[in-house]
């Protein structure tokens, strides 16, 4: 490798570092330790990254990451994303930045009416000042770059009421992300003259900004990409969201072409020669009942008191090839996307479910780690290999419940040797997960909802999916996997994609500190994992779980990938990738390629950081938006569903409180619906953040985390993406559950009345 670009990988990794503060050239070459010479070659380095766009100057010849600072030392640059509601939003600095005091701001409060027209995700330029009340605010200068210029719509010849203009055609976009200084971006967009086009009022279409509103939501202008088809026909939903969320339809020639060509040469009865041939050890699989991949399987062996487990991980990078078609296109995809009704694949299903699938009685190449444990899980060795296996039979999920529950019910049908093998991963995955929650990995799984459709892909019905002793021995061996390849890594000082979960930011937990001490469960300090972990077993099985939950999560930064060291928070892992699911992700493609060059003892491998910062943050956003299409799917067949039950009365628990109402989580359809407060029974209700309630002045009326409703469904708004609900009965307090004591008159403030109260005792204290 080139001087300068060791250079240029040792400067990137010290200022993509967590610890790394805006910093002149001169102190970055003291830190790095440079002399003369090369103090003028990182000067020469750092002009080239600004050139490039990888790096940027702020105020005083500060350097940080790209997107950072603007033009001055009292402006940034960074993503604007909007608070819900109240025409506000926050800008968070790519990396760094500056504020009036020569501080750097984590997140730039932008008022309402200072918004520039920017919209959720855009790439802005904020002037910021002191604000306020204490802090900087900001006002957005620049939008430098849109996020996104493409949208999916409703067509209509005219605007509906209340828009009186007639501007003649227009589309109405969709989604709730779509927001122009707290108004929704419904006042139509102009789509000029579409005479020829065959289009009908409510068709679903795809069209491109080219004249965005203004901040009062006024104007806008669009062209017509793509007519969907009509908003009647259910499978539009699922075309919809592909097109809002640019997921692809269908593979290029080229990466079919490219497929078919590793289908023919791949002779499964003369794998290659250089592999360990692993084909005689008792191998299954454990995977969803409707999954059609199956990229990873466990063999599990005991000897002279010792476990030897083996995780074998379909060898993807054998079949894509390093810069071929498939390649390019795994990369530009980044991950498999698992919709309701349709799965779409990061490589084409000639691999991906045939070539490298781990199907029964095949023959297949994978990737192989293998750990030996002693009784109290001290692991003793590890190795990777290159593999031949041969899986001996596929199971579900379900089956292996069933079998749990009851072993002797299956001996006969699938053999001993296989039942043997069952209690033991069994017995080995309990105690590794009992060890780990024990030394502080915390518990923070909600649960997926799964849709029940009709061959039309209407929905039926829904569920979660519970996360059961069948899910969580396979996840254990899983992260084993994972783990035991990143340390070997790690060890070697390589640079290779790890997953990364940094720690909560202080003021994040200071906040659910807050919330938790205001829900009254007798814990009062949330500052450590192991806090974190009682608050949730201290819930678990209780209404409030889901609230909680949420309200962990909320607190904690999201799993990213890059190539940065520094660990995983919520698993308690100092060392930790992705190295499992070569098939639907591809930084464990780039994992594997790695490892392979390891193996075949090449010289060290010279993985460029900057290359892998970029490839980590091209990941990480495809994984973002593929659960963001995945989530939002879901959320709009719901509402189709749910449309059909206007004034149907459901049962649901209060999962989140605000000043202008409650969110509620239904129970036997697990979809969640807004109550406005102006729906609430009349009354002045204020929020009360101390026990999470909205309470009113009249008697009885209060509602709070947890408590258990009657609801009536009132309103689905397709557009927007919500469900409006209304509440028939609080059932929390028809039983009578724990709640402040009721006011001594009909009509007035339990809380007042309170207040009444401990002056009076006061008062009796000081005389006596």
């Amino acid at each position: 490798m080139e001087v300068s670009q060791q250079l240029t990988d040792r400067l990137l990794r010290w200022v993509h570092a967590a610890e790394y503060r805006p910093s002149k050239p001169k102190q970055i070459a003291t830190h790095l330790k440079l002399d003369g010479d090369e103090y003028r070659e990182l000067r020469r380095v750092i002009k080239q990254l600004v050139l490039e766009g990888r790096l940027v100057y702020g105020g005083n010849h500060l350097v940080m990451a790209a997107a950072a600072v603007g033009g001055s030392a009292d402006s940034i640059r960074g993503k604007f994303r909007r608070a819900m509601g109240g025409g506000f939003g926050f800008v968070r600095p790519s990396s760094g930045g500056t504020d009036a005091d020569g501080d750097v701001p984590e997140d730039v409060f932008v008022p309402p009416g200072a918004t520039g027209g920017a919209m959720e995700g855009d790439l802005v330029e904020v002037e910021i000042s002191p604000g306020r009340r204490g802090g900087v605010e900001g006002v957005v200068i620049a939008v430098i770059q849109r996020e996104r210029r493409q949208f999916t719509g409703t067509f209509r010849t005219k605007p509906m009421p209340p828009d009186e203009e007639d501007r003649g055609p227009v589309v109405e976009i969709d989604g709730p992300v779509v927001y122009l200084d707290g108004v929704h971006f419904n006042a139509p967009v102009s789509v000029g003259d579409v005479r020829g086009l065959p289009l009908v009022d409510d068709d679903k279409v795809f069209v491109e900004i080219v004249d965005f509103p203004d901040d009062d939501g006024g104007g806008g202008e669009a062209v017509i990409l793509e007519r969907l088809g009509s908003s009647k026909n259910p499978a539009i939903d699922t075309l919809t969201i592909m097109r809002q969320y640019g997921l692809p339809d269908e593979f290029p020639a080229a990466v079919l072409d490219e497929a078919r060509v590793r289908a023919d040469e791949f002779d499964e009865d003369n794998p290659p020669e250089d592999r360990t041939d692993l084909s005689d050890l008792l191998t299954i699989t454990i995977d969803p009942f409707d999954a059609r991949d199956f990229d990873d399987a466990i063999s599990l062996g005991r000897e002279d008191g010792r476990w030897r487990l083996w995780v074998h991980i379909a060898d993807v990078s054998h079949f894509v090839h390093v810069g071929g078609a498939i390649d390019e296109e795994a990369r530009k995809r980044g991950t498999s996307v698992y919709l309701p009704d349709r799965v779409i694949p990061m490589i084409p299903e000639i691999i991906s479910n045939h070539l490298a699938s781990l199907q029964p009685d095949r023959r297949r190449l994978v990737k192989s780690v293998e750990i030996e444990f002693t009784d109290d899980l001290t692991i003793t060795h590890t190795e990777t290999h290159n593999a031949v296996i041969r899986s001996d039979k596929r199971f579900n999920y379900e089956q292996i419940d069933q079998y749990l529950a009851s072993p002797e019910a299956f001996r006969e049908e699938w053999g001993e040797p296989i039942c043997e093998l069952l209690d033991n991963m069994h017995t080995l995955a309990m105690k590794m997960r009992k060890k780990r929650f024990r030394e502080g990995s915390l518990s923070m799984d909600m649960p997926d909802i799964k849709l029940d459709l009709d061959r039309l892909g209407k929905v039926k019905g829904a569920y979660l999916v519970e996360h059961t002793e069948s899910h969580q021995i396979i996840e254990e061996f899983m992260l084993a996997g994972n783990q035991a390849v990143a340390y070997w890594l790690d060890n070697l000082e390589l640079n290779f994609l790890h997953r990364i979960h940094a720690p909560p930011e202080r003021r994040k937990l200071r906040s659910l500190t807050s919330f938790v001490k205001d829900l009254g469960i007798g814990i009062d300090n949330v500052e450590s994992r192991f806090e974190i972990q009682a608050v949730l077993d201290k819930v678990a099985g209780t209404p409030m779980e889901n609230a909680v939950n949420f309200a962990v999560l909320k607190s904690m930064n999201k799993a990213v990938y890059g190539p940065h060291r520094e660990g995983h928070y919520a698993l308690d892992m100092e060392h930790y990738c992705h190295f499992t699911s070569p098939i639907r992700r591809y930084p464990d493609l780039s994992v594997h390629r790695l490892v392979q060059k390891l193996i075949d003892q090449k010289s060290t491998p010279d993985e460029s950081f900057a290359e892998l910062v970029k490839l980590g943050h091209e990941c990480s956003d495809a994984e973002r938006n593929a659960a963001s299409a995945e989530r939002e799917l879901i959320q709009l067949k719901l509402l189709h569903f749910l449309k059909k039950k206007i004034g149907e009365t459901l049962e649901a628990v209060v999962s989140r409180v605000f000043a202008d109402g409650l969110h509620a989580r239904c129970i036997k359809l697990p979809v969640d619906g807004f109550v406005p407060v102006t729906t609430l029974p009349s009354d002045q209700y204020r929020f009360e953040r101390r026990g999470q309630m909205l309470v009113g002045y009249k008697e009885g009326n209060q509602f709070r985390l947890g408590d258990q409703l009657v609801v009536r469904i009132d309103k689905v708004d397709l557009q927007d993406r919500q469900l409006y609900l209304q509440v028939v009965k609080n059932l929390s307090a028809a039983k009578g559950s724990a709640r402040p004591p009721k006011a001594a008159a009909k009509g007035k403030s339990i809380y007042k009345s309170k207040r009444k109260n401990e002056r009076r005792e006061k008062k009796k204290k000081r005389k006596r």
